[in-house]
């Protein structure tokens, strides 16, 4: 039961160690295995989820919204301030985490407020706005990370890169808001966590350390040996948190897209492929083996990061596959009302093809 479970909550983990298995047959381990793996990434997204874990448990963001959630004043307020705190939220503390911290604000506002039939809705805005707000920034998104090093992007060309779809992608999901009538809103009670200063101030400092070494100002090994010595004296917890099953699924398609990278017909097929249209190939791509494999998989055969880094972005949206944070917020509906998962999933796939088309068009005809 406990290996079943294992599965169910870290499916994409196993298929990349089961692909990245398979491939090993074809391509037996030797020293060019060494060569696979980008282990500046790897540190940058273990100290920079480390830092995440430990802000939120003091509970930092969690504060801060909820106080602006009860000056939200109209269930249309309620829905733009939710989508903008985990829009901008998912750039600072990545998707999933603003989604695990958000998702319950959105869920206790609409319940006080007796607006549960709404529930649906905001969060599917708040899954997209979490998918698409986090493109921004080189550390908004795991597969943004992964290509701003691997390809060494100039952190001025990735942004210019990524802006026109984030002003895209903020337009449209304010238009999704405004369809939410302006329906007076009283939310009564009141919170009660207190915030941490001085812990606050540390996990900020140590977040803004972990920035500066994703934008290479400091080198990683230096963070390496620092972050996690803070933390482990001062929140050991932060630790245990992070999500290893997301670095495990890095390294793992590592060894698969470096494996694959080695075999003549896969080279030159996918070659071949991603020279006629690479942005449709990651778009598509993400939709099948969701945003961060492809990211991984697709830079061994095309140097065309621009159009890769727009394609794996926009390609968090559409199915629920597309990108883990969706299996996180589908997870949490499905717990929260067991009886409406088939609904919620036709909402989802409904407007998150909406986003996709809109946005996959407009930057093929746009943004390249």
């Amino acid at each position: 039961m406990k290996a079943i479970e294992f599965i169910k909550k870290n499916a994409v983990f196993c298929v990349a160690a089961a692909a990245a298995l398979l491939t090993c047959f074809f391509v037996p381990p030797d020293a060019e295995y060494l060569g696979y793996f980008d282990w500046r990434t790897l540190a940058c997204l273990f100290l920079t989820l480390a830092v995440v874990c430990a802000i939120g448990n003091v509970k930092f963001f969690t504060i801060l919204a909820r106080k602006l959630v009860l000056i939200s004043g109209s269930l249309r307020g309620l829905f733009l301030m939710l989508v903008v705190i985990t829009f901008i939220g998912s750039m600072i503390i990545a998707n999933d985490m603003a989604l695990i911290t958000f998702l319950p604000l959105g869920y206790f506002a609409l319940s006080v407020g007796k607006k549960e039939k709404y529930m649906a809705y905001l969060f599917i805005l708040q899954n997209i706005s979490a998918n698409l707000g986090g493109m921004l920034t080189p550390f908004g998104n795991p597969q943004n990370l992964y290509l701003y090093s691997f390809f060494e992007i100039p952190t001025g060309e990735f942004m210019s890169i990524m802006f026109p779809p984030f002003l895209l992608a903020i337009a449209m999901l304010a238009g999704a808001c405004l369809l939410v009538k302006p329906e007076k809103l009283i939310i009564d009670e009141e919170f009660t966590e207190k915030l941490h200063v001085k812990r606050t101030l540390l996990y900020m400092a140590l977040f803004m350390l972990s920035i500066l070494i994703v934008f290479r100002v400091i080198p990683f090994w230096l963070g390496l040996a620092v972050i996690p010595a803070i933390l482990w004296f001062v929140d050991k917890d932060a630790l245990y948190e992070v999500d290893y099953a997301l670095l495990g699924t890095f390294f793992f398609f590592f060894v698969f897209s470096g494996n694959l990278a080695r075999i003549d017909a896969v080279n030159e097929f996918f070659s071949v492929l991603l020279q006629k249209d690479a942005l449709l190939v990651s778009v598509l791509s993400c939709q099948f083996i969701s945003n961060v494999p492809s990211a991984i998989l697709l830079s061994r055969f095309t140097s065309d990061y621009h159009s890769l880094l727009l394609g794996v972005n926009i390609g968090g949206t559409g199915t629920l596959i597309a990108s883990l944070a969706s299996l996180i917020t589908f997870s949490e509906f499905r717990i929260l009302y067991p009886g409406e998962g088939k609904k919620y999933f036709v909402m989802f796939t409904v407007i998150n093809l909406i986003f996709l088309v809109v946005m996959t068009a407009a930057a093929k005809f746009f943004f390249l």
